[in-house]
């Protein structure tokens, strides 16, 4: 096992999520709520 210095440890790519895939989520699960409450449950438009 290497041990790594400061600067090759602000290198390091990781594996998480990123914000702007964090925000697409966000948007394809609040559109899939609509869409299903819009089946469930429609409203007429005043």
């Amino acid at each position: 096992m290497k041990i790594l210095t400061n600067d090759e440890l602000k290198k390091v790519d990781g594996g998480g999520f990123s914000v702007g895939f964090m925000i697409g989520l966000g948007i394809v699960v609040t559109f899939l709520i609509g869409v299903i409450d819009g089946i469930v449950r429609p409203l007429k438009c005043n």
